[in-house]
């Protein structure tokens, strides 16, 4: 089949696996001085080492440099593909001119900078968790860290704050009642407990006035990070509440034909299912792999 050039289902799924072979190659390439080194280990970690340096004993130095500046490239070149990869899903879904609630350019942005948000999050409580020296160095990165993740969070309520404004400043319109759904309807408390005071206000607080504490970046980070769900279910599901035909649920009744949704409990349990594969496969890369810190090989003892 010729690919659709005009789909942007077609272009998420062309960035998407781009970007994953490009940050499987710069992993490679962080970690390839240091798999050279593993080679002499005893066990899995030896075996790893051989099996993924692509090089027998030590990397010269003039091949370390190489990986480092093909590093870089690769680094600069994902930036653009990361930022059209995120905008891309947002894309998807303001190109649906048929669902008002997602038709607008400010839903590319959105996703941007709600992956920025989370991600930061995430990588604040990572590094604060496990980074494997506690000193003076953690504190400092994670401080910058969490001056980073506070300056996105900000940015994102500030566009939050325009999306819901904007159009519920008469009052009137089929956005401004999606959004009172979202507000005050049966599940508020997924926005202004979950969202606002989760995943708002109490990291917000927590990065504004206890910002160099490691602990205190940590949490803030998770819990960012945990509530960003409620980001994407108060964009997802209000769009598909409201019936193209206006009087349609009361024209026909069928049990197929709702307005309403509740996700059961084979989706929540696929949901955990990808969370907890996600959180195996980092554990086995932080078991064996060199992701934290350079490993030497063992020195020979003196006879």
């Amino acid at each position: 089949t010729s690919p659709n050039f005009g789909s942007m289902m077609a272009w998420m799924v062309w960035l998407y696996s781009i970007y994953t072979v490009i940050m499987v190659v710069e992993l490679w390439m962080a970690m390839r001085a240091d798999l050279c080194r593993w080679q002499s280990l005893p066990g899995l970690k030896g075996w790893v080492g051989r099996a993924l340096a692509l090089h027998r004993g030590p990397l010269p130095p003039e091949k370390e440099r190489s990986c480092q500046h093909w590093l870089k490239v690769l680094a600069i070149v994902g930036v653009p593909l990361a930022i059209a990869f995120h905008g891309g899903v947002g894309a998807l879904f303001s190109t649906l001119s048929a669902r008002p609630f997602w038709h607008t350019p400010l839903m590319p942005i959105l996703f941007l900078t709600g992956a920025l948000v989370s991600g930061g999050g995430l990588m604040a409580f990572v590094v604060a968790a496990l980074y494997p020296h506690r000193n003076e160095e953690q504190r400092q990165i994670v401080a910058y860290i969490g001056r980073a993740v506070l300056g996105l969070l900000l940015f994102d309520i500030v566009l939050e704050w325009a999306e819901f404004s904007v159009p519920m400043w008469y009052g009137v319109g089929h956005e401004y009642d999606l959004l009172m759904r979202v507000l005050f309807g049966d599940f508020w408390w997924v926005f202004w407990v979950l969202h606002v005071g989760l995943g708002c206000v109490v990291p917000g607080l927590l990065l504004a006035f206890r910002g160099d504490k490691v602990w205190s970046v940590g949490l803030a980070g998770l819990l960012i990070a945990v509530t960003f769900m409620t980001v994407r279910l108060n964009i997802v599901i209000p769009g598909l509440l409201d019936p193209h035909l206006q009087g349609l649920q009361n024209a026909f009744t069928d049990h197929r034909l709702v307005f309403w949704y509740v996700p059961s409990f084979f989706e929540w349990q696929v949901t955990l299912f990808i969370v907890a594969l996600g959180t195996g496969l980092f554990y086995l890369g932080y078991r064996f792999l060199p992701l934290t810190c350079p490993s030497t090989a063992p020195t020979p003892a003196n006879p």
